[in-house]
């Protein structure tokens, strides 16, 4: 094994940002952010970034490191990610991944993206069919290359349909061959030891916090970042412009929602986002550590 990555997760909220600091500034680590809106410069205030002073007290990898008219995708979080975990330990720093993005979290732990390269005229086209005739065009088009089924694909999601159509016309392979190719593959860090700290709080300590949390974003200037980020291209990006905070703000701006119930949109969606991700964490995760957020010190998180 050439080392030890630690990682911290937890549903949105959960208070995974403060304990985060302050192991890595006892421990001498630095933090590899594994949050999917985090890479976007400017998505601050609806992302609950960790602040610039947060990150003057420990140096944190993957924040900023795209605009937010254009996308990130796993392939392209897993080679940054390996390249910052290398260059962490090289200068003698432990490695603390923190966030709660499934898929990206996942690249710890297991394969999450296979070989098949896409081509970007591929990729182009696929992504104008869907502008021009939409999800349901895609869907159809997969459906037929893929006779046996979709297994479990969530054909909701633009993004994953994109993505699975893509590699189903790149490789000329349906869906089932794929997943077995990619069973068999090893994961990105195969070959570091990975120790996972889930945190969790009770539901109605979550969802107060969410409450504050919301109630924060927007008197600290959501809807005028939205404003400012669709000037920038937000909605050519699907991952970021249905973001919680930012789908419900940019309806808001269409006059698809009152300002009055701005709050509350933004409240009911989250608890559902975390309702989701608990149920992720449990059941998606290889065995890990699970500790009670608020009870929790800074030496009990890896030890």
């Amino acid at each position: 094994m050439k080392g030890t990555i630690h990682v911290l997760t937890g549903p949105t909220a959960v208070g995974k940002t403060e304990l985060a600091l302050r192991w890595a500034e006892a421990n001498g680590a630095e933090i590899v952010s594994c949050d999917a809106l985090l890479f976007y410069r400017g998505m601050d205030i609806g992302t609950a970034k960790p602040t610039a002073a947060e990150r003057a007290r420990v140096p944190h990898h993957l924040i900023d490191v795209g605009e937010v008219n254009s996308g990130m995708d796993v392939t392209g979080y897993v080679a940054l990610a390996r390249e910052a975990v290398a260059d962490i330990t090289a200068r003698g720093k432990r490695v603390l991944v923190a966030g709660g993005s499934g898929f990206y979290l996942k690249s710890f732990f297991a394969p999450v993206a296979d070989d098949v390269t896409v081509p970007e005229e591929l990729r182009a086209e696929v992504t104008a069919k869907l502008e021009t005739e939409g999800l349901a065009a895609l869907v159809a088009e997969l459906r037929a290359l893929n006779p046996q089924g979709l297994g479990g694909l969530d054909v909701a999601n633009p993004r994953r349909v994109t993505r699975a159509l893509e590699r189903c016309r790149a490789s000329g392979r349906p869906l089932a061959t794929l997943a077995a190719e990619f069973a068999r593959m090893p994961g990105p860090f195969a070959d570091w030891s990975v120790r996972c700290t889930r945190l969790d709080r009770e539901p109605e300590d979550l969802n107060a916090r969410i409450a504050r949390r919301v109630d924060a974003m927007l008197a600290e200037g959501l809807v005028a970042e939205v404003e400012r980020l669709r000037a920038a291209g937000l909605e050519r990006n699907p991952s970021a412009s249905r973001a919680i905070g930012y789908r419900e703000t940019l309806a808001m701006l269409d006059g698809g929602l009152p300002r009055a119930s701005l709050a509350a949109e933004i409240v009911k969606n989250t608890r559902a986002l975390v309702k989701k991700q608990r149920t992720w964490l449990r059941t998606q995760l290889p065995e890990h550590r699970v500790l009670a957020a608020k009870d929790t010190c800074v030496a009990e998180l890896f030890a």
